[in-house]
């Protein structure tokens, strides 16, 4: 992070919880929230936020509800819907001002729910490493769908009882070993990694987590149900980007070109580049992001 960056922490109180939010930028400027995912922390979007900064936004960077210490509580939802919930929060919180939705991993899917449910309150929405879903059934997708099993073998792994403990021991070591698979070009250094070893060797915030995974095959919760049905609703007319790495371990490259081709959305790949791009190059994510937030209507000239 930029050393004169000025950095304020906001906090919320919402279900019980307190969630927290890292907060950049002039309150005056046009706003552009980013929601991070699994396994990381708003600290991925280090390089990220000064560009859009000197670029004339303020950034809220909220952190997903348990993954800090006063929102991991074992009678909370963790679910994406409550997530959702979370964010819109957060914006009535701001004075709801028309903003920017940015997400990557579960944020993507977060903001995608978001966009669906109230388009007229955003600006634009830019989706890093998921595609758009919804709007019926894309042709080409199911021959990638093979290879998209494989590369989530990972998820009945997080919704078994046991993975809160695997998630914690040795220091995190199996989520750094994600990061590695994930993004298999990316050099990650030990203190770019630390904020999220923080999350994931704390027993409470490890377990929240897990919860996310347990919660998408849930059907008789109203809370998954919804989910579903919003997620593959029509895409919201929104100006959309969809960024992926070509060198993505987690979610298939041509999975995500072929489902934004079919929701008619902006997009593109950036290559040598993993799951985690916005941490990865943040320079060429900014190069494409910066463009689609100025032609989606807030001139921060």
């Amino acid at each position: 992070m930029t050393p004169d960056l000025i950095e304020s922490t906001l906090t919320l109180e919402r279900d019980g919880l307190t969630l927290s939010a890292r907060r950049f930028g002039s309150t005056e400027a046009p706003l552009v929230i980013l929601l991070h995912g699994f396994p990381d922390t708003p600290h991925t979007w280090d390089g990220l936020i000064p560009r859009l900064v000197e670029a004339g936004y303020q950034v809220l960077a909220p952190w997903l509800r348990g993954y800090t210490p006063g929102s991991a509580a074992r009678s909370a939802r963790y679910d994406l819907m409550a997530v959702s919930a979370d964010v819109a929060a957060w914006h009535t919180e701001l004075g709801a001002p028309q903003a920017h939705l940015v997400g990557h991993d579960w944020g993507a899917f977060v903001v995608m729910i978001m966009a669906k449910r109230d388009p007229g309150r955003w600006r634009s929405l830019t989706l890093l490493a998921i595609p758009p879903f919804g709007g019926g059934v894309a042709p080409r997708m199911w021959r990638y769908l093979p290879r998209q099993m494989a590369l989530s073998s990972y998820i009945p792994v997080m919704q078994s009882g046991l993975s809160p403990r695997l998630l914690t021991r040795r220091g995190a070591e199996f989520v750094r070993a994600l990061w590695r698979r994930w993004s298999p070009g990316w050099d990650f250094t030990e203190d770019e990694f630390a904020p999220t070893a923080a999350v994931f060797t704390d027993p409470t915030m490890a377990w929240a987590a897990t919860r996310y995974y347990r919660s998408l095959f849930t059907v008789q919760r109203r809370a998954t149900r919804e989910f579903g049905e919003i997620l593959m609703a029509d895409a919201a007319p929104l100006p959309t980007l969809a960024l992926a790495g070509r060198r993505d371990g987690c979610m298939s490259p041509d999975l995500q070109r072929v489902l934004a081709e079919h929701a008619q959305a902006q997009h593109a790949q950036l290559p040598d580049c993993g799951h985690f791009l916005q941490a990865e190059r943040p320079d060429a994510v900014a190069e494409l992001l910066l463009p689609h937030l100025h032609a989606a209507g807030t001139n921060t000239e």
